[in-house]
């Protein structure tokens, strides 16, 4: 699976976790310099607390369009550190 925006492949991995739809890429599958901290968090009523990154390529910025669970829930322990991707990143096989 890759994980593409702006003509750059953010991530890349055979080793997503596919949950409710969303592909999780394991951290060191993501090209960690199209990422940038954000402030956002939001909280799923089973996975936990998510935090967010924005995804720069080409001067471009998509604000929040990548976010983790760095502490997820014990359902959701599996993904702890897992990159999922949206708001226009295209996830390809």
């Amino acid at each position: 699976m890759k994980a593409i925006w702006n003509g750059k492949v953010i991530a890349e991995s055979d080793k997503t976790i596919n949950i409710e739809g969303n592909q999780y890429f394991p951290p060191e599958s993501v090209n960690k310099e199209y990422l940038s901290d954000s402030d956002t968090h939001t909280v799923c009523h089973w996975k936990g607390t998510a935090s967010y990154y924005h995804v720069e390529a080409d001067g471009k910025t998509n604000k929040n369009a990548a976010w983790f669970y760095p502490d997820p829930s014990s359902l959701a322990e599996k993904i702890k550190g897992y990159i999922a991707f949206w708001h226009g990143v295209k996830i390809a096989k």
